[in-house]
């Protein structure tokens, strides 16, 4: 499992219908056969994050994953986020490219299930202890967003979604009805900080919407892929630059928060490619302030998330 507290083989069979791992795995390698033409020769693991699974199987070729979801009405969805994936690679941006099918198709569906089909990447996940490693994240986001606002069919990704509501009303509407747990004093502070934004337009255009140390892969000094591009919509891009810096460290369980020096690298490491706006500037430090309350969990905090956003050391470098 890869981040929920469930028995593996029950979800294997109750979310997809196996047996047992030996089931799942000649399937995977049955439906590569058929569709891909790859040769499987193991499989070496399955994780299952939800309804969707990944096999890691060896071929003639080298390590490939196999990744699939059995949720019919996200099926249309993988298929735009595979075309627009194989698109960012031939912009030069790192992520991990679909393999075409024997049809050319990049998703397929096999038995119910939505398959797609990549090499592995080699790397390790980013590491935020290395200021050099979270400054090139964030200089890569950056270059990301670029491409993302030029994607030629960026409306039929964005046709999954809708645009964001204002965002002003959207931290005030999380201000209202998710914050009670919070002191008074934080939830008072937030909404003076939210009487100070400059006036001014925020454009929304496709971003990535889940870009921290689980979905980043560094190797050879640099990134080398960006990974999960299933929640992929419409947003602000300072919304998705602080949100990342707010989660940077972020994993598969335990999550905690990182020091406000991470945040400062990563926000130097993204104007190094393009600097924000005067009103995105505006914003900057609110939805920080906004993205790390939102993570202080009611009842016990293990990872120390209150301390983070709630401690007086909490403030954005620029």
């Amino acid at each position: 499992m890869l981040w929920e507290a469930h028995d593996p083989l029950g979800a294997l069979g109750g979310r997809f219908g196996f047996e047992d791992e030996q089931a799942a795995g000649r399937w995977v390698a049955t439906a590569l056969g058929e569709h891909w033409g790859v040769r499987v020769l193991s499989c070496e693991r399955i994780v299952i994050s939800a309804h969707n699974a990944l096999a890691w199987v060896g071929t003639p070729d080298g390590r490939m994953i196999a990744k699939w979801s059995v949720v019919q009405e996200l099926f249309p969805r993988l298929v735009e986020v595979a075309r627009l994936t194989r698109w960012l690679d031939g912009r030069g941006i790192p992520v991990s490219v679909p393999v075409p099918a024997l049809d050319g198709r990049l998703q397929v569906e096999v038995a119910g299930a939505s398959m797609g089909l990549q090499h592995e990447v080699e790397g390790e996940l980013l590491d935020v202890t290395d200021a050099g490693q979270v400054r090139e994240a964030g200089a890569v986001l950056a270059r990301l967003q670029d491409a993302l606002a030029a994607y030629p069919d960026g409306d039929l990704v964005a046709a999954f979604g809708g645009p964001p509501l204002p965002l002003t009303a959207r931290v005030t509407g999380w201000l209202d009805s998710s914050a009670g747990h919070l002191p008074g004093t934080a939830r008072d502070a937030l909404r003076s900080m939210l009487g100070g934004v400059p006036a001014g337009r925020l454009p929304a255009q496709l971003v990535h919407r889940d870009f921290r140390s689980a979905n980043v892969l560094w190797a050879g000094g640099e990134v080398a892929a960006i990974l999960d591009f299933e929640e992929i919509a419409l947003d602000h891009r300072v919304v998705e630059l602080a949100r990342s810096a707010v989660l940077l460290g972020t994993r598969f369980r335990d999550w905690g928060p990182v020091p406000a020096e991470v945040h400062a690298a990563f926000l130097a490491g993204y104007e190094s490619v393009r600097r924000l706006t005067e009103v995105e500037a505006g914003w900057w430090e609110v939805l920080l302030r906004w993205h790390a309350l939102a993570m202080v969990p009611e009842g016990e905090d293990p990872t120390g998330w209150g301390a983070a956003a709630l401690g007086e050391e909490f403030h954005a470098q620029r």
